[in-house]
C-alpha cells in the first residue's frame, strides 16, 4: 500500500498521470474570454444585455500605503454584469502601460495593479439590477489617466 495521499492511480503500462494539466496560465477558455471581455473595455457596441449598477467607494484610509501603488480615483458608478466585473470596467479606464511607450518589459500590463481591483482598496457596492437601458461603462465619477508616472523627463 502506497503511503501518498494522492488519487492518482497507475493501472497497466499506460502513461505516468501525475495529476497535472498541460494549460497555460491564461489559455484557458474561461482566462480568454476574460481577456476578450477587458479589451472590449465597456464598447459603446455592447448593449441589450442584463445589466446592474454598482457604486465604487474607497475605503482605505488615505494614508494607507497601498494608495501609493495604486493611485484612487474616489467613487465611480459603472454599469456591469457582476461586481468583479464592475471592477474590470472601472478598471479598463485607466491607462495602462501598454498604451504607452513606457513598457516596464516587452509584454508586461499593469491592468491587473489597478485599485478598483483591490478589494482592501475599493468596495463594490450594488445599487441598481437588472437594467437593460444602460451600456457596460462608467456613468459616474472620473478616472483620471495619471495612473503611470513616468520615472525620467525627456
Amino acid at each position: 500500500m502506497e503511503s501518498d495521499m494522492s488519487n492518482v492511480s497507475r493501472t497497466g503500462k499506460e502513461e505516468i498521470n501525475n495529476a497535472t494539466s498541460p494549460t497555460s496560465f491564461g489559455k484557458s477558455v474561461e482566462s480568454q474570454a476574460q481577456t476578450k471581455d477587458a479589451a472590449a473595455q465597456a464598447s459603446p457596441d455592447t448593449g441589450g444585455e442584463m445589466l446592474n449598477i454598482y457604486r465604487l467607494e474607497p475605503i482605505a484610509a488615505p494614508g494607507d500605503p497601498r494608495w501609493d501603488n495604486s493611485p484612487g480615483h474616489g467613487t465611480v458608478v459603472v454599469a456591469a454584469r457582476t461586481p468583479g466585473d464592475a471592477r474590470i470596467v472601472a478598471a479598463a479606464r485607466e491607462l495602462d502601460f501598454m498604451e504607452v511607450d513606457a513598457a516596464p518589459a516587452e509584454d508586461v500590463t499593469t491592468v491587473n495593479a489597478s485599485a478598483f481591483r483591490d478589494d482592501k482598496l475599493y468596495t463594490v457596492i450594488e445599487i441598481d439590477r437588472d437594467r437593460r437601458d444602460v451600456k457596460r461603462r462608467i456613468l459616474g465619477g472620473a478616472v483620471t489617466v495619471d495612473t503611470i508616472r513616468p520615472v525620467q523627463s525627456d
